[in-house]
């Protein structure tokens, strides 16, 4: 076999990362093409199925659950001047770290009136405070992204911090994602995602992990200042967008 050959084995857990390199396995093949990952998608209206990538990209899975190893996350603040219709316009700000905006008005977030609850809708923020995840399913080698709506923030960060409390941090344990139906004060259901722990990663897998978690964020941190992930798509845009 040769040495750039990629085997991927479903049962053989996390181990296939011992020979792979993204910027050399992935991003070399996929040059002058679309080398952004694949996305999950949470749907409207307090849905309890996931839209997953399949074979058929127009045809995606809608799966109840998965697990996965958090490779990476960061704050994404949005900020759009009009309400979102769909289309594929720009936000008028955004901030990939929380602290910064970029765009109009920009400047620091602690201090940016559209983030201030009551800004907007119902006495939400007019700036959404997003989240991407860079996740690693079992038996897979290229991670999918899943851009958690402002209304499961709060699940996640109680779910971050059991994980500390317990001494592990989230690239050492694989997460089960599932969704449930919720509703907010003005009467208007969403989709929220919860997480539990499906299982600790041996120690050979935790090696790998870590490796590979930092060759996620140095792409994630490149491909945002080269693209502004996917901001000019509309697609971390979420239907819960009013929630």
């Amino acid at each position: 076999m040769s040495k750039n050959e990629l085997t991927v084995n479903e049962n053989n857990g996390y181990l296939n990362l011992a020979n792979f390199n993204i910027n050399g396995d992935f991003l070399e093949e996929l040059s002058g093409l679309d080398n952004e990952f694949e996305r999950i998608k949470i749907p409207a209206g307090g849905g309890v199925m996931f839209e997953s990538p399949s074979g058929n990209p127009d045809e995606p899975d809608m799966i109840k659950e998965f697990s996965a190893v958090i490779l990476y996350h960061h704050p994404m603040y949005v900020f759009y001047s009009s309400k979102f219709n769909g289309s594929n316009n720009p936000p008028d700000c955004l901030s990939i770290d929380g602290i910064t905006g970029v765009g109009i008005p920009g400047g620091k977030c602690i201090n940016c009136p559209k983030n201030k609850f009551g800004s907007g809708e119902n006495g939400s923020k007019a700036c959404k405070n997003k989240h991407q995840m860079y996740l690693l399913r079992e038996g897979e080698i290229f991670p999918v992204i899943l851009s958690l709506p402002t209304s499961s923030n709060k699940e996640f960060s109680r779910y971050i911090k059991r994980l500390l409390s317990r001494g592990k941090k989230s690239d050492s344990v694989v997460t089960k994602f599932s969704l449930k139906k919720a509703v907010n004060k003005t009467g208007i259901s969403y989709s929220q995602v919860q997480f539990s722990v499906a299982r600790e990663l041996d120690i050979k897998e935790i090696e790998l992990i870590k490796n590979y978690s930092e060759q996620v964020k140095s792409y994630a941190h490149n491909k945002s200042n080269l693209q502004k992930v996917d901001m000019t798509t509309g697609e971390i845009i979420d239907s819960e967008e009013s929630v």
